[in-house]
């Protein structure tokens, strides 16, 4: 490979950018990856360093997000975004074993419960085993819809944006599927509320 003055450039921009993201990262979650602009640093960071197999399609701000099945608990399949045409969708990526989803829960239990059936919705989707799941949710019952999917390469949460798959994960589409806003990490206690209503 023949090595330009413009690739020396892009691999020094995206190692800026991966210094940057892991020292925000190491230091916590602070108040820059609490901005959009903070976001979308992150996001674009990770993005330029994923390994997203071939085919697989990413979701991008400001467009149409691919179709996507999942499994509902009950054993039916999912599909997002027809789901829930017509009406906004949070989108939450999470794991059982995952303590920053875990502790975000409560937060976006609260929400989805205030917003009721006319406002915005909240689906989590697991990436995890199905016997997990359903054990976890006994013992902290939410009341928004949660549905399946196997982690992996070209899961839920990579077509959605994250080709990383860093957990939690958010993901906020508008009423005609677009992807409009994306949260890597966990909600703050009221954070959500100004973040899905700017």
């Amino acid at each position: 490979m023949k090595v330009t003055p413009l690739r020396v450039v892009a691999f020094a921009v995206v190692a800026g950018l991966l210094g940057l993201v892991a020292g925000l990262w190491i230091n916590g979650p602070g108040p820059l990856l609490g901005t959009e602009f903070g976001q979308r640093m992150l996001n674009d960071a990770m993005r330029a360093t994923a390994d997203t197999p071939e085919g697989v399609p990413v979701a991008r701000r400001g467009e149409a997000i691919p179709a996507v099945e999942v499994a509902t608990l009950d054993g039916d399949t999912l599909r997002l975004p027809e789901a829930y045409a017509g009406q906004p969708v949070l989108i939450n990526l999470w794991a059982s074993w995952c303590g920053p989803c875990i502790e975000e829960m409560p937060e976006l239990d609260r929400y989805a419960r205030e917003q009721g059936a006319d406002g915005v919705q909240v689906l989590g989707i697991a990436l995890d085993d199905r016997d997990a799941v359903e054990d976890f949710l006994e013992r902290i019952p939410v009341a928004y819809a949660i549905a399946l999917d196997t982690p992996g390469p070209a899961d839920a949460g990579v077509k959605l944006g994250n080709p990383r798959g860093v957990l939690p994960y958010t993901a906020l589409v508008s009423a005609d599927g677009r992807l409009l806003k994306q949260k890597i990490g966990p909600f703050q206690h009221g954070e959500i509320d100004g973040w899905a209503h700017p």
